[in-house]
């Protein structure tokens, strides 16, 4: 199989559904070797239409064990159980895309994360100290490797976004490394973002000394932060400090954002696909204090405040 599943002429009515079926048993299969193309046509396949988030929830939780099952029976009982008899004879490479899917959701980018001494799952954050006295909270779906390098702590961040919290009296500076941007730091406060490439530095407390692409060098203090990309620096910024690092006390705080920006962040806490189908709703201003360890909770609100309906299914939510 090597190509991406087709999607068939569209279809309404039972037409549909059965198409949604027959399509979804095609993505189990085919997302047991996915690449970044597969998994970006898979979420566009997905939010094509309403059916087919359905369908493929009731594909998986033929084979996912009991619960899943249970909640399948109650969408589409009569469909099962051709289905299965489907799925009874392509059994050995839908239990090898099982296992594939669940990393999708909870291990992210397996090469990056085999390097790392901590890793922390979608919606999960981890407390550390390293040896020279540093404090570090991992945020979600994040990767993080420290060791000595000259008798200096050196920290990687190799994915996702860390809160260091550095005293002072060291006798060398903590270095932290997070793609192109390199830190040097001594009793000061700090988070670091790297995803996609690019790293993001905001200082709440002290002075962070920075290093880019082509030996640029810059310094922040509190309340400054920072873009670097591999051209390097981007301008200097003045957030609000409140809002941009509230993940550290635990909350989401958006003031006036627009609702595309807010579910972006909310996917990074949620372990499974947040589909939005009304692109009415996506300039929509939003502002509110969330707790990030329920996004389900906070998706219902934003349902509330934003007159949208919410299709709740297994791994899947969908905003009509």
């Amino acid at each position: 199989m090597t190509d991406s599943p087709v999607t068939r002429p569209h279809a309404t009515g039972p037409d549909a559904r059965a198409r949604a079926l027959d399509e979804a048993l095609d993505w189990l299969v085919r997302l047991q070797c996915a690449n970044e193309a597969d998994t970006l046509a898979f979420e566009q396949w997905l939010s094509a239409a309403p059916e087919n988030a359905e369908a493929y929830v009731e594909a998986e939780a033929l084979w996912n064990g009991a619960p899943l099952r249970q909640a399948a029976m109650h969408m589409h009982q009569h469909q099962r159980r051709s289905l299965r008899g489907r799925l009874r004879a392509h059994w050995k490479p839908l239990a090898t895309a099982a296992v594939l899917l669940v990393g999708l959701f909870t291990f992210g980018n397996l090469p990056v994360r085999l390097q790392a001494d901590h890793l922390t799952v979608v919606g999960e954050r981890q407390r550390l100290e390293l040896d020279d006295g540093a404090k570090v909270l991992l945020n979600t779906n994040s990767a993080f490797a420290s060791d000595q390098q000259g008798g200096r702590q050196v920290a990687r961040l190799l994915q996702g976004e860390a809160y260091f919290q550095v005293p002072g009296g060291a006798q060398l500076p903590l270095e932290v490394q997070a793609g192109p941007v390199r830190a040097q730091v001594r009793d000061t406060d700090f988070a670091v973002r790297y995803l996609d490439g690019e790293a993001q530095v905001r200082v709440q407390r002290g002075d962070v000394d920075l290093q880019g692409a082509r030996d640029q060098r810059i310094r922040l203090s509190a309340g400054d932060s920072i873009s670097v990309g591999p051209q390097g620096f981007g301008q200097r910024q003045r957030p609000d400090m409140h809002k941009d690092l509230a993940w550290v006390d635990g909350r989401l705080v958006f003031e006036n954002c627009p609702l595309s920006q807010v579910l972006a962040e909310v996917r990074r806490y949620y372990p499974g696909w947040i589909i939005n189908r009304n692109d009415h709703l996506d300039d929509m201003a939003v502002t509110g204090n969330y707790r990030l360890d329920q996004p389900l909770e906070t998706l219902r609100a934003l349902a509330h405040i934003t007159s949208a309906q919410l299709h709740e299914f297994p791994a899947v939510v969908i905003i009509n």
